[in-house]
């Protein structure tokens, strides 16, 4: 089950879609469905065929989102947190070979909104096992391809 966890940037950005997506994006393709139907035979129609596709993939993510975003509760920042992990932490880790990771812990529904900024869910194995966590510790991840141990460079909030 997903955790209900979400940022306020990542709550914004969400009634931001459900939005677009009814009042901009439906009906564009509603407008392209009507024309397509318009043209008669609709079993070889392409456009027709195509454009209802969108329409029930829009709808299906209004339905989603309408049911979603009522259940979700926003985390802010508390200065409580500040000096370890918790949701909503940038963190920077390093592996005993010296690769470097940086990303933001954030909500499920948030992980495929931001291309600049890594982001992983709450959820993820490397979320839980950073929870709490201070900088300079040392902290075991389990993978398929077995334990993996990282320590923490950085935690820092967005205020």
């Amino acid at each position: 089950m997903k955790t209900n966890l979400v940022t306020a940037e990542g709550y914004r950005k969400l009634q931001e879609e459900e939005n677009y997506l009814w009042t901009v994006k439906r009906p564009e393709i509603t407008k392209i469905v009507s024309w397509a139907a318009s043209l008669g035979d609709r079993s070889e129609n392409a456009d027709y065929t195509f454009n209802k596709r969108v329409l029930r993939q829009i709808d299906r993510r209004v339905r989603y989102l309408r049911k979603r975003l009522p259940d979700l509760k926003v985390i802010e920042y508390s200065p409580v947190q500040e000096g370890k992990v918790f949701f909503g932490a940038k963190v920077e880790i390093e592996n005993e070979k010296g690769e470097i990771k940086s990303f933001k812990i954030v909500g499920p529904d948030e992980i495929y909104g931001d291309e600049n900024e890594p982001l992983i869910s709450i959820d993820s194995p490397m979320a839980r096992a950073l929870l709490k966590k201070e900088v300079d510790d040392e902290f075991i991840v389990k993978t398929p391809e077995g334990n993996k141990e990282w320590f923490i460079n950085a935690i820092v909030y967005d205020k």
